[in-house]
C-alpha cells in the first residue's frame, strides 16, 4: 500500500508540475530533488522510530514532503521566472529570486514544523510520533529545496525553462500580472465591494460546517476499509450465523470473591446475551467474558461497554476493569478528545507568533488566523458531506479531526505567509488595499498551482484501503482547495479593503515617498 501511493504521489506530482511549468525539461529537477528529499526523510525517520521507539505512518510522511517540497519549489521557480525578465544574468536573477522567497518558505516550513511539534503533548503515541517524523521530514524538504534545488537552477541557467525561455527586457508584460493578470482582476472586483465579498464568503463557509451537525464520531469494525477483505467477510459471515458481539466479546477482569456476581451483574445489562468466567489470573482476579449483541465498536456496542462499567462499577468488592476491543475503542476515542482540546490551542498559538514575528503586526495575524479557523472548519464539513454522499463514510474517525485541524491550519497558513509577506513589501510603495491587489495578482497562480499540488497529493492517500487515511486526504485535499480559491483569492483581499492601514497596527505603513527613498 505504501509503495503504491508513492507511486501514486510521484505521478501525480509529476503531471501537475509538467501542466505548470509546460517544459518538458524543468519539471524533473524539482521533482527529482523532492524525492530524494522524501528517500532521506524516509531513512532519518526510519532511524527515529527505532531509537525513539516512535509509532507513526511513513505513507503520510511521503505525502508531506512530496506536497510540501513541491510547494516550496514552485515558489522559488515562480520568483525565479519573475526575475529573468529584469535581469540578463540567470545567477543574480536567481540570486534576487532566492532572497524574497526564502523568508518566506522558511516562515511556513517553520510554522508546521512548531506546529507538529505540539503533538507531542498528545498522549496517543501514532500522534506523537507522526509530529517528530513529520516535522523532521519537513525539515529536509526545506533544505532540499533552498541549496540542492537552486544549486541545479544555477548550474543549468534559463535554458531549463525550454520552450518558453524568459528574456531580460520581457519584464512589461510580466509585471502587468500585478495589474492585469486574472487574479488581480478578481480581486480588483473584490475590493470594490468588500462588505458582499466578505459576506459572502463566511456564509458560504458557514453551510459547508453544517456537515459536521449530527456527525458520529468512531467507526465500527467492520466500516475501517475502504474495500472488501478476508477480514470484513469472515466479521460478516460470524454475524450472520453467531451474532454480531461474538467476534469481539468485552473483557472483564474482577476480583475472584465477586466472580459469581460479576457474571450475574453483566448478564443484566442491557445488549448483553450472556457473560461466563473463562479464567482466572494472578493476584486472586477472575477474567470473564461478556458477549454483546451488537457490532464491535458500533454506538450499540459502546452503550453495552457503559452500561457494564457503570453496573459493575457499583458491584461491592469486584474493582471490576472492562475492556476489548471496543472499551479500546471508547479509551481511543476519550484519549482523542483529549488530545484535541489540548493540542489544537498550541497549535493557533504556534502559528499566531509566526505571524506576529513575520508581519511585524499584531491585528493582521489575529483576523487571518480567524479566518483560517473559519475555513478549517468548512473544510471538515465540506469533507464529511462529499465523504458521505460519494464514498459513503458513515462517521468521521476519531484520529481524523486533530490530523485534520493540524494540517489545514498549518499547512493553510503558508498560502497566507506567501500572499501576504509579498502584499506587506507592496504597500510600501503602492499603499495596504492597492498593495493587496497587485500581491493577489502577482502570486495568484504559483499560490493556485501550489494549492492544487498539495490537494491532489493528499487526495492520493484515497489510494490506500483504510479509511481514516482516506478521509484525512479527502478532507485536508478539500480544504486546501477552499483555502487557495476562496479564501486567499476573494476573502482576505475583501477584509484588507475594510481594515486598510489599520491591519498593520501596531506599526504605520510606510508612505510611498519614503520606501522610494529607501529603495533610490
Amino acid at each position: 500500500a505504501d509503495f503504491t501511493l508513492l507511486a501514486v504521489t510521484i505521478a501525480v506530482v509529476a503531471v501537475l508540475l509538467l501542466l505548470t511549468y509546460r517544459s518538458p525539461v524543468l519539471w524533473l529537477l524539482p521533482l527529482a530533488v523532492v524525492a530524494l528529499a522524501d528517500r532521506a526523510s524516509a531513512a532519518v525517520t526510519d532511524t527515529l522510530g527505532e531509537q525513539l521507539s516512535l509509532s507513526f505512518d511513513a505513507g503520510v510522511i511521503s505525502v508531506l514532503v512530496f506536497g510540501a517540497g513541491t510547494n516550496y519549489a514552485l515558489l522559488l521557480i515562480s520568483r525565479y521566472r519573475e526575475e529573468l525578465h529584469r535581469s540578463t544574468d540567470h545567477r543574480a536573477a536567481l540570486a534576487t529570486a532566492w532572497t524574497r522567497t526564502a523568508p518566506a518558505i522558511i516562515a511556513s516550513n517553520v510554522t508546521v514544523v512548531l506546529a507538529l511539534m505540539t503533538l507531542l503533548a498528545a498522549v496517543m503515541p501514532a500522534t506523537r510520533g507522526l509530529g517528530v517524523a513529520a516535522a523532521a521530514g519537513l525539515l529536509i524538504a526545506l533544505v532540499a529545496v533552498l541549496f540542492p534545488l537552486t544549486a541545479l537552477l544555477a548550474v543549468v541557467g534559463r535554458r531549463v525553462f525550454w520552450p518558453f525561455v524568459p528574456r531580460a527586457g520581457a519584464g512589461g508584460a510580466r509585471r502587468d500580472e500585478s495589474e492585469h493578470g486574472p487574479f488581480a482582476v478578481v480581486a480588483r472586483t473584490v475590493i470594490r465591494r468588500p462588505v458582499v465579498s466578505v459576506v459572502v464568503s463566511l456564509l458560504l463557509m458557514g453551510v459547508l460546517a453544517t456537515g459536521l451537525l449530527g456527525t458520529r464520531v468512531g467507526l465500527a469494525q467492520d466500516e475501517q476499509f475502504a474495500s472488501a477483505n478476508e477480514s470484513s467477510a469472515g466479521f460478516a459471515a460470524m454475524a450472520e450465523h453467531y451474532g454480531a458481539g461474538e467476534s469481539a466479546p468485552h473483557e472483564i477482569v474482577v476480583r475472584e470473591g465477586a466472580a459469581e456476581a460479576a457474571v450475574e451483574t453483566a448478564q443484566s445489562v442491557p445488549g448483553i446475551d450472556r457473560s461466563s468466567i473463562t479464567g482466572t489470573a494472578p493476584g486472586g482476579w477472575a477474567v470473564l467474558s461478556a458477549v454483546g449483541t451488537a457490532q464491535p465498536e458500533s454506538p450499540e456496542a459502546i452503550d453495552e461497554v457503559e452500561g457494564l462499567r457503570e453496573h459493575l462499577g457499583a458491584l461491592t468488592g469486584a474493582d471490576a476493569l472492562v475492556g476489548g476491543t471496543t472499551a479500546s475503542a471508547m479509551d481511543v476515542r476519550a484519549d482523542s478528545m483529549r488530545d484535541l482540546l489540548v493540542v489544537a490551542p498550541m497549535i493557533l498559538g504556534v502559528v499566531l507568533l509566526v505571524l506576529i514575528v513575520l508581519l511585524r503586526a499584531v491585528l493582521a495575524p489575529l483576523v487571518l488566523l480567524s479566518v483560517n479557523i473559519a475555513s478549517s472548519v468548512a473544510a471538515i464539513g465540506l469533507g464529511l458531506w462529499v465523504g458521505e454522499l460519494l464514498f459513503d463514510i458513515p462517521a468521521l474517525d476519531v484520529t481524523v479531526p486533530l490530523m485534520a485541524f493540524l494540517f489545514l491550519v498549518a499547512l493553510g497558513v503558508d498560502y497566507t505567509i506567501f500572499l501576504v509577506h509579498r502584499a506587506r513589501h507592496e504597500a510600501a510603495e503602492h499603499g495596504t488595499v492597492h498593495g493587496m491587489v497587485r500581491a493577489v495578482g502577482s502570486t495568484g497562480v504559483v499560490i493556485t498551482s501550489a494549492g492544487v499540488v498539495l490537494a491532489a497529493v493528499f487526495a492520493a492517500l484515497g489510494v490506500l484501503p483504510l479509511v481514516v487515511l482516506g478521509q484525512l486526504g479527502l478532507i485536508v485535499g478539500l480544504g486546501v482547495l477552499l483555502d487557495t480559491l476562496l479564501v486567499r483569492t476573494v476573502l482576505v483581499p475583501a477584509l484588507f479593503a475594510l481594515i486598510g492601514d489599520r491591519m498593520w497596527w501596531p506599526a504605520r505603513p510606510v508612505p510611498a515617498g519614503a520606501a522610494s527613498s529607501r529603495s533610490a
